[in-house]
């Protein structure tokens, strides 16, 4: 495994991190199988335990992830190895705007804060992110508020996810007029079958020192091999019983023929790929299985070369493709 800084920041981060959107025990969700927070805590033990081995520190949840159970897991499985591993989580998604809710304030941020790190049982969060922008709080108090738990030393850095990138420019040039600290870190969709982050986000990071974290760098599955074409979805699949267009097969089949002249999985690839682009700092990759997480973290190994990379785009069509995303 390898190692990078976080933005401008002092953290080091696994280049591969555990996405725990899958972790929280509800019986809800293990039923239906759709919604964040399915597996149960030896399940989520096992993965955590099987990504640590790996060499994984980073470890990203929400305070929406299995209705605060994947933060609870996640504390409970890592007490003892705190100061080995970076903790993440995020607050202010699952809010409907028309609530009235100002997710963004300094009174919610508190809270949620506070909350976050007695689930998580600790005194501190490394990464502490907003999950999506409050349309109700002016950016200036929402970063004050994270300034104010950062002094308090409850945070280490803050981020975001879901940002354009005009509102991570805004955010910026407010921390610096106001004299308070920045976003570190990004997150975002990013794939090589969801490449939208290219256009605009990606050079923002770059300009303002921030890391990119991509989540769902597999695709929902899709850059796992696990569709073929005229082959049903696998049981259980997100993309069971749902239409995909030739398109997006001819992409995949591409890629995989890519791989295998290089002695690589789909998933090596997926990942590596995005890993050759320096605004990223850490792919973020879920696991339900110890298997996947241990594979997750192999593909680190592999990182595109610029020739690689020039290949790759002769093979993928510009912005998002088909139904993949």
């Amino acid at each position: 495994m390898q190692y990078r800084r976080l933005g401008n920041s002092e953290l080091q981060v696994s280049a591969v991190g555990l996405g725990c959107n899958n972790f929280g025990g509800n019986p809800v969700n293990a039923a239906s199988g759709t919604v964040y927070g399915a597996l149960d805590f030896d399940r989520a033990r096992a993965v955590i335990d099987a990504a640590f081995d790996a060499g994984i520190t980073l470890f990203d949840t929400a305070d929406v992830y299995g209705e605060g159970g994947s933060e609870e897991q996640l504390g409970r499985v890592l007490k003892g190895r705190r100061q080995q591993v970076v903790l993440a989580t995020k607050w202010g998604s699952g809010i409907d705007p028309a609530s009235g809710i100002a997710w963004g304030s300094r009174d919610y941020i508190r809270r949620a804060c506070e909350a976050s790190l007695r689930r998580l049982g600790t005194d501190f969060i490394d990464l502490y992110q907003m999950h999506w922008p409050c349309p109700r709080t002016p950016i200036e108090e929402t970063l004050a508020a994270l300034d104010e738990l950062a002094d308090e030393g409850k945070v280490r850095c803050i981020g975001h996810s879901h940002m354009a990138a005009w509102q991570l420019a805004d955010a910026d040039w407010t921390a610096r007029a106001n004299g308070v600290r920045r976003f570190v870190a990004a997150q975002d969709h990013y794939s090589l079958l969801a490449r939208e982050a290219e256009r605009e986000l990606l050079p923002a990071c770059a300009r303002f020192g921030v890391g990119l974290l991509p989540y769902f760098p597999l695709a929902n599955g899709w850059l796992t091999g696990k569709y073929r074409r005229g082959q049903p979805a696998p049981e259980g699949a997100r993309m069971a019983g749902r239409a995909i267009d030739e398109r997006t097969y001819d992409i995949i089949e591409s890629l995989i023929a890519f791989a295998d002249a290089r002695g690589l999985s789909l998933a090596d690839v997926a990942i590596g790929a995005l890993l050759s682009r320096r605004e990223v700092a850490c792919v973020i990759a879920g696991a339900t299985r110890p298997e996947q997480a241990r594979a997750n973290a192999a593909a680190a190994d592999w990182i595109a070369s610029t020739a690689d990379m020039t290949e790759l785009e002769t093979l993928l069509a510009p912005g998002a493709v088909g139904t993949a995303q």
